[in-house]
């Protein structure tokens, strides 16, 4: 038996609203765990998520369309009892039921969705920015009230060793929202800017999970890592 809101829960870690339609799910049983790697198709974002205490045979789950197994998984009550269906070592199509209905969600061969790309090398960041849970909330706020704006961008303060995150930054005057962020590492750096729909995206994921202070921070070497 599984919860089904762990498992959409799960999903949505790498599904992103959107951004990431296909997946591979590695099923292990010797760390009782089920993850997965996923790029979106830019290949601006790449990302791993992981789900513990997973009690199910070693398999590799192709799930090319995500959309239709979230509406399956509407279907289903909360609790539900999941099963892999495979024929010789390869998994064609996963069963989830609950006491009233049964579903069955066919799998895709694994080899035609994009594997991401291994990250060869840990890079020495030059900051590191506390993310509390009031900073989630200003920038998906700040995001949503800018819609139209698709970036954000880091800025650092060399004189008073203070970071904070633009949303609609530009070096003429624009509509924009500041947020400053606690550095836990500082370095001064120069202005650089990212994704802002992805990053409110992930940041939506993690919004109702108990954040603690400095649990999460974002990591920046000429690129953003969330950890």
């Amino acid at each position: 038996m599984i919860s089904k809101q762990k498992l959409v829960r799960f999903i949505n870690k790498y599904y992103l609203n959107g951004t990431v339609g296909s997946a591979v799910f590695n099923s292990k049983t010797n760390n009782q765990q089920l993850s997965t790697r996923f790029v979106s198709g830019d290949k601006s974002l790449l990302g791993e998520v992981h789900m513990d205490k997973w009690g199910y045979e070693d398999a590799d789950l192709g799930v090319y369309d995500t959309e239709q197994l979230l509406k399956l998984l509407s279907v289903l009550d909360d609790t539900i009892d999941f099963s892999i269906n495979k024929t010789s070592d390869t998994a064609y199509s996963i069963g989830l039921n609950d006491a009233y209905s049964a579903i069955t969600y066919m799998l895709s061969d694994t080899s035609i969705i994009n594997e991401p790309p291994q990250m060869k090398m840990v890079p020495e960041f030059e900051l590191s920015l506390n993310i509390t849970p009031q900073f989630i909330s200003k920038f998906i706020s700040g995001k949503s009230a800018l819609s139209e704006t698709d970036t954000f961008t880091v800025i650092t303060d060399e004189n008073n060793n203070k970071t904070k995150l633009v949303i609609g930054y530009s070096a003429v005057n624009t509509n924009r929202v500041t947020i400053p962020v606690v550095s836990s590492e500082f370095s001064s750096i120069d202005n650089i800017s990212f994704n802002a729909n992805l990053f409110k995206e992930v940041l939506i994921r993690i919004k109702n999970v108990r954040v603690l202070y400095y649990k999460y921070q974002v990591k920046v070497w000429r690129r953003l890592v969330l950890r």
